[in-house]
């Protein structure tokens, strides 16, 4: 075996390690941030449609500035710490549509929670597995899917609850989506990213479950 083979081996064996070591950061933080939107929702679920609503919006307003404010709201623990106030703000939102879910029809809740699970798993590991560099869609489809959730936001407080057709539409473009960030995180992710594909990767969790419990809810 020469040099270059070994040198070549031992490069690949690095770059394998560090998208381990990426992914495992990624899904940390996704998992921390989740647990503040369980947080948020518990505090949350006594309060009023208007508090709550005020609540998602100012989320859905912290989600933009992450987005779009630059590399602050990206990299270190300010931008960690604005992730997981973002779960919390949007958590509280939730709080009064799971506890109604959780009393009056917790069939739903389970049954959103169990196919959210499904999706993220099925749709992670599409984008795992896929040999083709996805990242340029990456952009366009997350243009798409904040379209969407504007419009869905607008509809619920004009005219109640979603339209089913948007939230099929969310479903879909937020399961894309997660195969777009698995994809780059398999792909080109390095620690610098991990705080805004783990945003990404938890924005589309929500997405999905909210719309799987407007599609199964009465």
């Amino acid at each position: 075996m020469n040099n270059d083979t070994m040198y070549s081996r031992d490069v690949t064996s690095a770059q394998e390690r560090s998208a381990i070591g990426v992914f495992g950061w990624v899904m940390g933080l996704v998992a921390i941030a989740i647990g503040f939107l369980a947080l948020g929702s518990y505090l949350g679920r006594d309060l009023s449609r208007g508090a709550a609503i005020a609540c998602s919006l100012v989320g859905i307003g912290m989600l933009l500035v992450s987005s779009f404010a630059g590399q602050r709201f990206r990299l270190g623990g300010f931008a960690m710490g604005w992730l997981f106030g973002t779960a919390t703000l949007l958590g509280l939102g939730l709080g009064p549509v799971l506890k109604f879910y959780a009393t009056v029809e917790p069939g739903v809740l389970a049954q959103a929670t169990a196919g959210t699970a499904a999706t993220v798993l099925g749709m992670g590991a599409v984008g795992l597995l896929l040999k083709k560099d996805l990242a340029p869609w990456m952009k366009p489809v997350s243009l798409v899917v904040f379209g969407l959730c504007g419009v869905a936001i607008v509809w619920s407080l004009i005219s109640g609850p979603l339209n089913p057709v948007f939230s099929l539409a969310i479903y879909g473009v937020s399961a894309l989506l997660l195969v777009i960030d698995f994809n780059f995180l398999r792909k080109h992710a390095t620690e610098d990213d991990a705080i805004w594909l783990a945003t990404g990767i938890f924005v589309s969790i929500v997405n999905i479950f909210t719309s799987l419990l407007n599609l199964l809810g009465n």
